[in-house]
């Protein structure tokens, strides 16, 4: 049998391909997969265009979570570059199971800043993947920063904007990720941390024009 309909590629964009499933989830009230993350993650990175900043895909942040080993996972982190970012923000899933593609309920997200050398996760959801936030933090944390400074700490946000449905947890992060990288962009980074423009920018109805904000950029793109 050929390939369905919603298997058909609507855009590439660098190295994310959509398809067309991926425009119905973003039509209705639906759970973000990780093309969709991907996609606006790489969107942002090009948006705001800067060395000092890496957004992680989340199949590489599932990947560095969950590495049983020590040696490759330095082999795979070192040529990622990330001891030489000042801002790296990464996408949380909690699946379980490295077996299942797109596996997972609930997504957050983990932003590691180096002049403050901390890692703050943000759960839209209060704080369901902290559990899973930690264990990339305990993977990465020795990769990450200036090797002159004290081992960056680990700060469970509870301020962080709320969801009030089953779905959104990924434009949740979505809309941080824009909020922390508009942050960056505006020189602010020497007063203190992101978190007034996270509470600012990140409110129920951003995030809800987010999804269709969404939607109309990749059909501009395609």
């Amino acid at each position: 049998m050929g390939k369905s309909w919603a298997d058909d590629m609507i855009l590439s964009y660098n190295d994310v391909v959509l398809r067309r499933s991926d425009l119905d989830i973003l039509s209705g009230p639906c759970f973000l997969n990780d093309r969709l993350i991907e996609f606006n993650f790489s969107y942002l990175t090009s948006y705001y265009p800067s060395a000092d900043i890496s957004l992680v895909p989340p199949s590489i942040a599932f990947w560095i979570m969950n590495c049983p080993d020590t040696g490759s996972l330095r082999d795979f982190i070192e040529p990622l570059k990330l001891s030489e970012k000042k801002l790296v923000i990464f996408p949380i899933n909690n699946n379980d199971d490295v077996e299942q593609a797109e596996g997972g309920t609930h997504w957050s997200l983990l932003a590691f800043e180096e002049n403050a050398n901390v890692f703050v996760h943000h759960d839209s959801c209060g704080g369901l993947n902290e559990a899973h936030a930690r264990k990339l933090y305990n993977a990465v944390v020795g990769f990450m920063g200036n090797s002159n400074s004290s081992r960056a700490q680990y700060l469970e946000c509870k301020d962080s904007p709320q969801q009030a449905n089953c779905y959104d947890c990924g434009l949740y992060v979505a809309a941080t990720a824009k909020a922390i990288c508009c942050w960056y962009g505006s020189g602010q980074p020497g007063e203190g941390l992101w978190f007034s423009v996270v509470k600012e920018q990140v409110t129920s109805s951003a995030v809800t024009d987010l999804r269709s904000e969404m939607l109309g950029l990749i059909r501009n793109l395609q």
